[in-house]
Parts: structure tokens; C-alpha cells; sequence
């Protein structure tokens, strides 16, 4: 099932993650005909209970999103709907619905709200854990540093969803996992880039100080995908926030170096509006810190490891169950 999901998912994101699309996004065109081929696909359903997909099939979708930089906010959308039960409780299949954090002390005022402008109804995630629906009432637009939209959204007809399911972490994970996929893009332009680029007569993948830069790009790549893979492993387990707060920590850590080191390598060229590299260390950057940044998960890292005791800290770090 995973492989025929990713599979479909990577070419309809190929198709239609142009440049020219991620560019309208970022001007605060919604790309309409990219969600309408995910919905005539199904995709917008595969996170709900009965959809035959299991929650791992859907992260192993977000990746692939996040290695095309999809302009949508399709975590939340997919989130969403399973916590709502249902994409078309309105009679339209294709409504978005998307998630926001509910503000401190302002119950009925949500913030950071992907796509807020274009949802039907939104899902409020609170710091205690509480789960709650609403429906757009005013909205005022607000980006990310990536120029995606994260609305501030007053909402109405609030009321609590009852659900056992970890909000934020799964949040936090489906960031971790889109992170680990545009981190694989930026890997392949990085390498691309410095196999073309000719400097002194050769190009400048040959030259020593490159290669070093790329093999270390390499390995935090790998070692960022690896935590994800062991959290999405982790679903549904008593390690599961654990394992999300090892993924979020890693995940960031590598950002920062990864997005530097790649940028070096294209030079100037990575750091105009022309090239493609922006689409995704902007990107990065701004999720690194969606849904707690390095402080926030290692904090919770190191509060889990001291409650277990210096007796039980090794075997809790050497097992997976």
C-alpha cells in the first residue's frame, strides 16, 4: 500500500510542483488544481481510520510532499479530516480543511493557520492537548518565513473533538517527515549543482573542499531520515513521543547545517529568487520551528530520561519497544 501511495503521490507532485506554481503559492495563489488532482485521487481521505491506509502510509506521503516543496498544506489537511471524520461533512469532497494553534486565553482565536484564508473548517490544537473544530469567521493574513500562508483565524461553532491521539505530536512528526523529504531535495541539487558548475577547468564536485561539504551534507541527510523513519515506526506505541522528540531534535539539527553547506555550493546562485534552492531552506527553516523547535523536544527528551533514573537509561536508549 505505501508504495503504491508514494508512487502516485510523486507524480502528480512532479506534474504540478513547478516553479512557477511554488511561486504563485508564495504570492498567495492556492493551487487549485493540485489539490483537485490529490482529491480525485483520494489522497485527502488516506489519514482516516477506514481508508485502508495506515498512519505510516501517510507520512511516507508528507515526505514525498516535502521533497517537492507541494505548496498546500496537506499534514494539516490529512490531519485534519481524520480528526473531524470526514473531508465532505458540508457535501464537498474536495473542502480544505486544515489546523491552527488555539491562542493562549483566546479560545476563539487561532493562530498560525496554514491556508486559513481557503479552509471550510479548522482544527484548533491547544498547549494542553485539547482538540477542538471551528469554522472561520475573519481571518487576517499572515506568512511564514517561507511565504506560506499561517493565518490568524477568528472562528466560530467551536466545539471539542474527543480524541485519544497525540495532536501535537503528530503534528510535530508530520513536520519532521516533509523536513526529511525537502532535506533529500536539497541533497540531489546540492550534488547536481556542484557536478555542473565548472570552476578553473573542472567542475567543482572534484575539488576536495566540495566533496567533504557534500559528504557531510550526506550524512546528516541520512542520519535526519533515519530518525523520522524510526518515528513514524513508532506510531501508535508507548515510545511514540519519545521517538517524535528524537526525529524533531535531529531533523532541526540538521537543517541548519545542511541548508548553510548547500547554499555555499551554489554560491550566489542559491541565493537568488530565480533559483529553486530557496523553495526549500526557506521551507526547512520555517518548519524547523513549527510544532516546537530543538529546544522544546529536547526539553521533553531530557525530562523522559532523568524520571527514568541512571539504572534504566541505557536499556530504554538500546531498545525500540
Amino acid at each position: 500500500m505505501e508504495r503504491m501511495l508514494v508512487d502516485a503521490a510523486e507524480r502528480i507532485f512532479r506534474d504540478q510542483c513547478s516553479k512557477a506554481t511554488l511561486d504563485a503559492a508564495e504570492e498567495g495563489h492556492f493551487p487549485v488544481q493540485l489539490w483537485q488532482l490529490l482529491c480525485e485521487s483520494g489522497f485527502q481521505l488516506m489519514a482516516q481510520p477506514d481508508s485502508g491506509a495506515e498512519l505510516a502510509d501517510v507520512f511516507a506521503v508528507l515526505r514525498v510532499a516535502g521533497r517537492f516543496a507541494a505548496p498546500l498544506p496537506l499534514a494539516e489537511a490529512l490531519l485534519a479530516n481524520r480528526w473531524l471524520g470526514g473531508a465532505d461533512e458540508d457535501g464537498v469532497p474536495d473542502a480544505l480543511n486544515t489546523v491552527g494553534i488555539v491562542a493562549q486565553n483566546a479560545g476563539r482565536h487561532w493562530r498560525a493557520v496554514p491556508w486559513g484564508r481557503a479552509a471550510r473548517r479548522i482544527v484548533g490544537v491547544a498547549a494542553d492537548g485539547g482538540v477542538f473544530a471551528g469554522s472561520p469567521l475573519a481571518v487576517v493574513e499572515a506568512t511564514n518565513l517561507a511565504g506560506e500562508p499561517r493565518d490568524q483565524v477568528e472562528v466560530r461553532d467551536v466545539r471539542p473533538i474527543h480524541s485519544a491521539e497525540p495532536a501535537h505530536a503528530l503534528l510535530a512528526l508530520a513536520r519532521a517527515a516533509q523536513s526529511a523529504g525537502a532535506l533529500d531535495r536539497v541533497l540531489e541539487l546540492g550534488v547536481g549543482y556542484a557536478q555542473e558548475r565548472e570552476q578553473f577547468g573542472r567542475p567543482i564536485a572534484r575539488f576536495q573542499a566540495v566533496q567533504h561539504m557534500l559528504a557531510m551534507v550526506a550524512a546528516e541527510v541520512a542520519a535526519a531520515g533515519r530518525a523520522a523513519d524510526a518515528a513514524i515506526a513508532a506510531v501508535g506505541s508507548e515510545r511514540f513521543a519519545f521517538e517524535v522528540a528524537v526525529a524533531k531534535s535531529r531533523v532541526g539539527e540538521a537543517v541548519g547545517l545542511v541548508a548553510e553547506a548547500v547554499h555555499q555550493v551554489h554560491g550566489a546562485m542559491g541565493f537568488t529568487y530565480e533559483h529553486q534552492l530557496h523553495h526549500f531552506t526557506r521551507r526547512l527553516w520555517a518548519w524547523r520551528d513549527e510544532y516546537g523547535g530543538e529546544a522544546h523536544w529536547q526539553a521533553l527528551l531530557g525530562r523522559r530520561l532523568c524520571a527514568l533514573g541512571a539504572d534504566q537509561v541505557w536499556d530504554f536508549l538500546a531498545t525500540s519497544s
